[in-house]
């Protein structure tokens, strides 16, 4: 509640009432765990607390409160986004609210509002990939499978019906080196067109095994979820494969090529 300039009260709500649906809250969203997946979920709980506990002082440190983002990827693994019985599993498990949570799992864009697809396909729009065609990229593949798969306005994404692509739209995948850049499970696929971006989720789509353009053979969302909640990589190259590529530095080369010459005596931005 506040007041206005000439003293009247005005409410204004901050939020969703207790009893509406929110983001978290989907039609089919779990609200609790069964026995066996909750014992499951307790001991990888543990697990990852473990990690953050120090006790040395003879009670458990604040740190442990950092064990929440790996406990999301873990309640993520299980569901394949953040539901209310994730929300309440990792509130109990640290000590914090419910809001707490939410207000985590809202803020990364790595967890996920809606249910998700076998391969969470991102493509990048922002300034470089979009002057290399990710515009055209993403216009291509919601063309492409949009009659298999239905829209998620909540989740901003879109799900093929047979469970196996989400097509998101996400701002920067922070490797404009190799613009355009299209993601799959947050592993990288450099220099995209339209052309090989329908490929690559017709082979996803039809069981092929992919590998990005650096890293393993692709695992599924869920397996990634698990893997970035702490828990060993399950695939046999992963520890093999390459991780980086070499930089090209492109972008300094071609400010190097349009430095001004020693003659040129025009005003910076002054037009010619």
């Amino acid at each position: 509640m506040t007041e206005s300039a000439h003293g009247t009260r005005v409410f204004i709500e901050l939020g969703p009432r207790p009893e509406e649906p929110t983001q978290l809250v989907r039609p089919g969203a779990r609200t609790n765990y069964p026995a066996d997946v909750l014992a499951r979920l307790d001991s990888d709980a543990e697990t990852i607390i473990a990690r953050y506990r120090d006790d040395s002082a003879g009670q458990t440190s604040i740190t442990s409160r950092s064990a929440l983002l790996p406990l999301l990827h873990l309640v993520q693994s299980e569901d394949g986004y953040i539901t209310p019985a994730g929300i309440d599993f990792c509130s109990g498990k640290l000590g914090l609210t419910g809001a707490e949570v939410a207000a985590v799992s809202t803020f990364y864009s790595m967890y996920r509002r809606g249910p998700t697809g076998e391969y969470l396909v991102g493509v990048c729009t922002n300034t470089l990939c979009a002057i290399m065609g990710g515009d055209a990229i993403l216009e291509a593949l919601e063309e492409h499978l949009g009659s298999a798969g239905t829209r998620d306005d909540a989740s901003h994404s879109l799900s093929t019906s047979d469970g196996k692509i989400t097509l998101e739209h996400i701002e920067c995948n922070a490797a404009c080196d190799y613009a355009p850049v299209v993601m799959v499970n947050w592993e990288f696929f450099d220099n995209q067109t339209p052309e090989s971006a329908r490929s690559l989720v017709d082979a996803l789509r039809g069981g092929e095994r992919v590998t990005p353009s650096r890293g393993a053979t692709l695992c599924s969302f869920r397996e990634t979820a698990r893997t970035l909640a702490g828990f060993e990589d399950s695939r046999v190259e992963a520890s093999e494969a390459e991780t980086c590529g070499d930089a090209t530095l492109a972008g300094l080369r071609v400010a190097h090529r349009q430095e001004p010459s020693a003659t040129d005596t025009s005003t910076p931005g002054e037009g010619k």
